[in-house]
């Protein structure tokens, strides 16, 4: 397959990379979250590319990609918490895991065998207009080889997929940097199967009390195995010292001589747009052989990125194990998306 470089991020990119989609490539694409591995959603071929490409085990679902809520209708079937749901938070940062419509023409393989799908609309301008130019759902997990570190630039999506992707939309770095927030409402209870930005704090005063998932069954959203987001280096957490060729990942004006900052002012919403970034960077560093991480708070985000640095710390046989949220050559580019509200800082 050709591969070529485009100046910016412009309607001929964008088509150019459509088109890919709809020959049944995969096209990497940045959200407000994550990057995420773009295939068409209703292609069954192209979404096994998907997992495929990132060694992915088949049991564990792919998040399909959407422009509105409209769309969604005519995959899911939307009952009236869904609706007020997607009314506030789409687009953005929340994956809402929904029976599935029988006629909805959304591959199998994106379910991983259940009677569900997970579904959101991304908030970032690269993603609504490949959705619009494509015309068809994008089934995506994040744009890294499975149970690696999440990719929140163009940057990382290359070094670790390289020619296993057709091209690559770069919108420049994530704002949110964590995937979203994953709430299953297929059942009575909303259970939340993945803490994101949205928090639950901020989902329990609209839906009362939130379930968790139980050990049993499948995982039924992404983000659910025990070892995930992982750096090839050892991974402490909670540290309040460093060991020898330790790296420190800090928080907080507490740990100013640390190797990096998290957030030296403790924002959380820093913290959490900075993670995946700092983590790729201290696991690519000379000079450590391990990363230490700074105690963070559990409340609202700080529960999100807990949950990341709980997977990443997992040890390596709890790869393809899973549990609830409180367990632990160049392809073508498509650069320059300039838009101020994608800087993480």
């Amino acid at each position: 397959m050709s591969r070529r470089i485009e100046p910016r991020v412009d309607n001929e990119a964008i088509g150019h990379a459509a088109r890919l989609l709809c020959a049944g490539a995969l096209v990497a694409f940045p959200t407000e979250t994550v990057y995420g591995l773009g295939a068409d959603a209703t292609d069954d071929p192209a979404v096994a590319r998907i997992f495929a490409a990132k060694g992915r085990p088949r049991f564990n679902p792919l998040i399909v990609h959407v422009p509105d809520l409209d769309a969604a209708a005519a995959l899911v079937r939307l009952d009236e918490r869904a609706r007020t749901l997607a009314a506030r938070f789409w687009p953005g940062p929340l994956t809402l895991v929904l029976p599935r419509c029988t006629d909805a023409r959304v591959s199998l393989l994106v379910s991983a065998g259940l009677d569900t799908v997970a579904i959101r609309a991304p908030d970032h301008p690269v993603a609504q207009a490949l959705l619009a130019a494509a015309g068809r759902p994008i089934a995506a997990p994040s744009a890294n080889v499975s149970g690696r570190i999440s990719p929140t630039t163009a940057a990382h999506v290359r070094t670790e997929l390289g020619d296993r992707v057709a091209a690559v939309l770069d919108g420049g770095p994530c704002r949110v940097g964590l995937e979203s927030t994953v709430l299953d409402l297929s059942g009575r209870v909303p259970t939340l199967l993945r803490p994101g930005a949205i928090s639950s704090e901020i989902l329990e005063a609209m839906l009362g009390r939130l379930a968790s998932p139980t050990d049993a069954g499948a995982p039924r959203s992404p983000g659910m195995l025990r070892r995930h987001y992982a750096p090839r280096r050892p991974l402490r957490l909670d540290a309040t010292a460093v060991g020898p060729a330790e790296a420190l990942l800090g928080f907080g004006p507490e740990t100013a001589d640390c190797t990096l900052s998290l957030s030296p002012r403790g924002d959380l919403v820093e913290a959490a747009g900075n993670l995946f970034a700092m983590l790729r960077a201290l696991d690519a560093a000379e000079g450590f052989s391990s990363i230490a991480v700074a105690r963070i708070p559990e409340h609202e985000l700080g529960r999100a990125i807990n949950d990341r640095l709980r997977r990443a710390a997992a040890p390596a046989e709890d790869s393809t194990a899973w549990n609830d949220d409180r367990g632990p050559a160049a392809p073508c580019v498509l650069p320059g998306w300039e838009d101020d509200d994608s800087a993480t800082g």
